[in-house]
């Protein structure tokens, strides 16, 4: 049976938050917080009705407006335009309404419990098909850096066999030049000899 619904708040980055979620636990998974806001006092359960009303209609989906408005929730909101004239704690100058009969629909509660879970599997199945196109980008990647491996590998192995090759052509060409010089060595001392005997 799918658990009652219950409506949580927090302010993220430029915006304030709210979701209609069974537990402060799904909540901070929608949020994609990475840790506990509602220990830290930083989330909590709301009970205006006007938030409740706004995620009781789309439960499970995160809600936003400008953080330090006190705006309409709604799935895609403004950037706030006034950061610097606001203080960091909301004022609500509104007076607190009784809360809506809403609260008190089973009917109302289970469809949104059912439509939360729809929701929940909206985004399991978003982060499925992420998670599936980040997998294939890293084989794709891996592939390119195999490929780019192999092509370095095989120009080190030809050169470093070009290499011996020069090295052992080089030992050929030294001992060339050795014999040489000593041959000639041996001529030309030859050859002087017979220039002396020729000039005396």
């Amino acid at each position: 049976m799918a658990r009652k619904l219950k409506t949580y708040q927090t302010s993220l980055g430029f915006f304030d938050l709210a979701i209609a979620a069974p537990s402060m636990k799904a909540a901070l998974e929608a949020w994609g917080a990475d840790s506990n806001l509602f220990h830290q006092g930083e989330a909590k359960e709301s009970d205006d009705p006007d938030v409740i009303e706004a995620t009781m209609a789309a439960p499970g989906v995160v809600l936003k407006r400008p953080v330090g408005s006190n705006g309409p929730f709604r799935e895609h909101a403004e950037l706030p335009t006034d950061l610097a004239g606001r203080s960091s704690k909301k004022t609500d100058r509104r007076q607190p309404r009784k809360p809506s009969k809403r609260a008190n629909d089973d009917a109302a509660d289970r469809k949104a419990a059912l439509a939360f879970e729809k929701e929940q599997k909206r985004r399991e199945r978003e982060r499925a098909k992420e998670q599936a196109a980040r997998q294939k980008e890293q084989e794709r990647r891996q592939h390119a850096v195999d490929k780019a491996q192999g092509a370095l590998d095989a120009a080190r192995r030809t050169h470093d066999e070009k290499a011996a090759d020069i090295q052992q052509q080089l030992g050929v060409l030294e001992e060339r030049a050795r014999d040489e010089a000593a041959r000639w060595e041996k001529e030309k001392a030859r050859l002087e000899a017979a220039l002396r005997r020729a000039r005396t």
